[in-house]
């Protein structure tokens, strides 16, 4: 008995070492107020004033800019705010769009910039065709596919011509313009005639 002895009282203070660690750490727990999960409301959680954002392509290039005034992070849908915003489209071989507007909205990681109040896109000349100019309320921006679109009444003023319509389309690579549902489209016979002269050089 006397050599178990010792075997015993090891035991016995193994199970009180781990008991008593049980009980400090459930005693632990239950002192210690843990916060409640967050809840994932539309709030900022960081800001910025005169701010330039800049993506570039691959070979780390400079494609797309986007500045403006002042600037909200959302994270509930990781999106942007953006006051007094102007994106710039610069990619290699295409003309630069200028796109700008009273407040934006960039989301979708960078992928889409919803420009609202006042929004506009000017497209620079190039050697082959003159300025494009695209007004309305709300004008879409897709950066990364160089596409501007809009579902609802725009004014469309390519060279001297004028189309007004609801809803339109213009991809930057293709130079392709679509304006859909036109009420009133006014073809300057200058551009007619342009348009037959580059046709005639191809």
């Amino acid at each position: 008995m006397r050599e178990r002895l010792p075997a015993l009282v090891s035991i016995l203070l193994l199970i009180v070492l781990v008991g008593g660690t049980w009980w400090a750490a459930d005693y632990t727990q239950r002192a210690i107020e843990v916060d409640p999960a967050r809840r994932a409301t539309h709030e900022p959680d960081s800001w910025a004033q005169h701010f330039t954002l800049v993506r570039s392509n691959e070979l780390g290039i400079a494609i797309n800019r986007l500045e403006g005034d002042y600037m909200l992070h959302y994270p509930d849908d990781d999106s942007y705010e953006i006051t007094v915003a102007r994106a710039v489209g610069n990619r290699a071989n295409s003309p630069i769009t200028v796109a700008t507007s009273d407040t934006a909205v960039m989301d979708q990681d960078g992928a889409r910039i919803t420009m609202q109040g006042n929004a506009h896109v000017h497209r620079l000349p190039d050697a082959e065709r003159k300025a494009l100019d695209v007004n309305s309320e709300i004008l879409i921006v897709l950066p990364d596919e160089d596409v501007v679109y809009t579902d609802i009444p725009a004014v469309v003023v390519n060279g001297n011509s004028t189309m007004r319509g609801k809803g339109m389309r213009y991809d930057n690579n293709t130079r392709q313009l679509e304006v859909f549902s036109a009420s009133d489209v006014k073809i300057s016979g200058q551009d007619r005639q342009e348009r037959r002269a580059n046709s005639s050089n191809n």
